[in-house]
């Protein structure tokens, strides 16, 4: 049976304060997508025959052990126009540790069709109306949160609640593998 799965940065620490502003938000326009989702900064996700998810995991256990934590500083908002998102987004250093990681996630998943993000953000909502969204800009002005990231996880979705749930953690290992390098006998 096929199910979908999603590859996210996830912290305990974010969950409370994220859903507050969801709430909030959710007071002020009522019901929007993502609302019910718990605070994560998407990787990828994709669907797959769960009797093929073990390698999957295998795979990221694989690459999770060569990555090195590092603090994520959440500091401003954003918003796509075209998609409807208002978001919190991270700073320029902690971008710079995020996407490589989330780059070589998507080049050892690559054989499956994934739903890539490029952009590390964790999203307040999503498929809001630009009034919606100009809601929301003028509601949150200020943030700053931090957390440690040293760890991705493996999410579910479950299609009778339409959420997705942590069903792995993969640590980070802080063994990064040398490059094989090509050499020449001669």
């Amino acid at each position: 049976m096929e199910k979908t799965y999603s590859v996210v940065f996830y912290s305990k620490e974010l969950v409370d304060p994220v859903k507050k502003m969801k709430d909030f938000l959710r007071s002020k326009i009522d019901w929007y997508n993502s609302c019910n989702s718990e605070a994560h900064i998407t990787i990828c996700e994709f669907t797959i025959d769960d009797s093929k998810i073990d390698s999957i995991k295998q795979k990221l256990i694989k690459i999770a052990d060569t990555f090195t934590p590092s603090q994520v500083h959440l500091d401003h908002f954003g918003f796509y126009e075209h998609a409807g998102a208002f978001y919190i987004a991270a700073n320029e250093e902690s971008k710079s540790n995020l996407i490589p990681i989330m780059k070589k996630i998507h080049e050892i998943l690559k054989p499956l069709k994934l739903k890539k993000s490029e952009d590390p953000h964790l999203s307040i909502g999503r498929r809001l109306t630009s009034e919606n969204l100009k809601i929301a800009s003028e509601l949150f002005t200020t943030i700053d949160l931090v957390f440690l990231c040293d760890s991705i996880v493996l999410r579910e979705f479950n299609p009778a609640v339409k959420q997705f749930f942590v069903t792995d953690t993969f640590p980070f290992g802080n063994n990064p593998q040398p490059e094989f390098v090509q050499a020449s006998l001669f």
